[in-house]
């Protein structure tokens, strides 16, 4: 049985696991990053062996959204560029990073991302989101090498379309 399994199975009925991102920035990921994580409620995903569809199996704290650190994989070793290429697909930043704030302090950065399959720059676009936290550099203790993230992920349905649609067939009648 995983951590996470028995995490889940010691919470009481109706608990949500829904932190805003100062929360996962400042309560998770510099606890990670400073080695001081006692609440152990997320695992470490290798991001580049495991498709997002994998994920929830393992990473599971409910049923909506997903919870993993991750190292950030170098696509060259000097450089600064991340690989998050895995064996079906890729991640592609979507959009501009946006600062994660804590009494008025940059502590963080969250980067949207949006799963494709098969290779850049001819992938089809799926209903995979993550939401990648980093530490300000000021805030990160860990050497470049051990780069460490905070992931969220989610899987986007069309259920809320196909409400509407049929929402709207039944005002129509």
């Amino acid at each position: 049985m995983s951590n996470i399994r028995l995490v889940e199975a010691k919470l009481p009925t109706g608990f949500r696991f829904h932190p805003r991102d100062e929360e996962l920035v400042c309560d998770y990921l510099m606890r990670k990053v400073a080695l001081t994580d006692t609440f152990q409620l997320m695992i470490e995903v290798d991001l580049n062996k495991c498709e997002p569809w994998d994920i929830p199996e393992t990473a599971r704290v409910n049923s909506k959204e997903w919870y993993f650190y991750s190292q950030r994989d170098r696509k060259y070793a000097t450089g600064l560029r991340t690989n998050r290429a895995t064996t079906s697909g890729y991640w592609k930043a979507t959009g501009k990073d946006k600062a994660v704030h804590s009494k008025g302090t940059i502590v963080g950065m969250r980067k949207n991302l949006v799963f494709y399959h098969g290779r850049a720059p001819s992938g089809t676009k799926s209903d995979w989101v993550m939401h990648e936290f980093r530490l300000q550099p000021t805030f990160s203790v860990s050497t470049f090498k051990e780069d460490w993230v905070l992931c969220r992920m989610l899987h986007k349905t069309k259920e809320i379309g196909k409400n509407l649609v049929a929402w709207k067939a039944v005002m129509m009648t």
